[in-house]
């Protein structure tokens, strides 16, 4: 009766089992047969009780191909069902299907065969495969359920597991105490190592700050730099549109100052085509306008903390930086030296006053390249414009 129910279960696993059971496979259910033989021969058993607990353990898992929880009630149909077709009787029957149950984890062991059967199913956690086995159900778990663990949370619920199992037959604490204990210490070990490397994981991503690194300190100095050498380029840029514009402005005015004196060479040249009027205009105009977006470009700018005055006592806030001039100013030195004494004890309120004043810089470089963006257009159109104007004097003069 144990083969024919054997080679049922077989087919029937090989044929049904979700591919999702990495746990609640073929593979577990031979393991717990083996045991039961095993302790079956410890125990004593009579034939007759050997092969229920035999049969028990062939069915005490079928019926994960039905349904996950509670499948030991679907276990105990398909055994019942399966043991009345090949005529045993009734009451054999319903001893298959209790043993079964008593694998439920709200059940009791009351009888030596039940915990027999549920010792048998426990009998991984004393095993050398035991944390290879868990990792099956986990990844189980994890299809079947959705329930995700990292590996602290795992570690610490298979510990709790284990604290509260105990082996209930005489056979199963004589062959599993020793290894099961061994396995316990082990997890406890697992648990403690994973701990500590969750807290060194959490440490370098929350305490970066509270420990300057040399790539940080390397990223401050580059972008320092950087925000330094484009403001001086926006500078340079600018000093160059005011000396060039400045010099158009100062020909044209003079060209023109003495063109109504009528004194200048060129005079008689607008006097004879009153129309070369426009296109000079039209270049003073863009010199005029070029060259006061190069000088807002230029000039120094602050960012201004007015509220600071007012509220020198949140001088901590974030996004105050107490190590730029134009805020701390703002501050009375007594504030200023407060607010300098809790940036001095805090690492992390240095990084951020550092990086709040690479945020001010950057407006202020994005307000002068705006402004040099806006000078160099106007000179542009208006050159193009000056030319156009003027080529169609000329064409208006002959």
């Amino acid at each position: 009766m144990v083969k024919e129910a054997q080679a049922y279960v077989t087919d029937l696993f090989a044929r049904e089992l979700p591919a999702q059971l990495s746990y609640h496979s073929l593979r577990h259910t031979e393991a717990v047969v083996k045991e039961c033989r095993v302790l079956a021969a410890a125990a004593g058993l009579t034939p007759d009780d050997a092969e229920a607990l035999l049969l028990a353990a062939w069915f005490h898992d079928a019926g994960y191909l039905d349904v996950y929880d509670g499948h030991e009630f679907r276990s105990m149909e398909r055994a019942g069902a399966w043991l009345a077709e090949h005529g045993v009787e009734a009451g054999r029957v319903q001893l298959v299907k209790d043993l079964i149950k008593a694998t439920h984890r709200d059940e009791e062991s009351d009888t030596e065969l039940k915990k027999l059967l549920t010792d048998a199913d426990m009998s991984n956690l004393a095993r050398d495969d035991f944390r290879s086995s868990a990792e099956l159900l986990r990844t189980e778990w994890e299809l079947v359920l959705g329930k995700t663990y990292t590996n602290p949370e795992w570690a610490e619920l298979q510990l709790n597991f284990m604290l509260e199992h105990k082996y209930e037959s005489d056979a199963g604490k004589e062959r599993y105490k020793k290894a099961f204990k061994e396995n316990l210490d082990a997890q406890r070990e697992a648990l403690k190592k994973s701990e500590k490397k969750q807290k060194k994981k959490h440490k370098e991503q929350s305490e970066t700050f509270a420990e300057p690194k040399r790539g940080i300190e390397t990223m401050f100095r580059t972008m320092y730099s950087n925000h330094m050498k484009l403001s001086d380029m926006a500078d340079k840029k600018a000093s160059m549109m005011i000396q060039l514009n400045a010099v158009l402005i100062s020909v044209i005015i003079t060209y023109l100052g003495a063109n109504m004196g009528k004194a200048a060479a060129f005079s008689p040249l607008l006097r004879g085509n009153p129309v070369l009027t426009i296109p000079i205009t039209i270049l003073l105009i863009t010199a005029l306008g070029s060259v006061t977006t190069a000088i807002l470009s230029a000039q120094p700018d602050v960012t201004a903390f007015k509220w600071l005055k007012k509220s020198p006592e949140i001088a901590t806030n974030r996004r105050v930086n107490l190590l730029f001039f134009g805020q701390f100013t703002k501050l009375s030195l007594d504030n200023f030296q407060g607010g300098m004494r809790e940036l001095m004890r805090q690492k992390e309120g240095l990084y951020t006053n550092m990086v709040t004043d690479i945020y001010y810089l950057g407006e202020v470089l994005n307000r002068k390249y705006g402004l040099l963006r806006t000078s160099y257009t106007i000179f542009m159109v208006g050159l193009i414009l000056t030319a156009l104007s003027f080529g169609i004097a000329l064409l208006y003069k002959s």
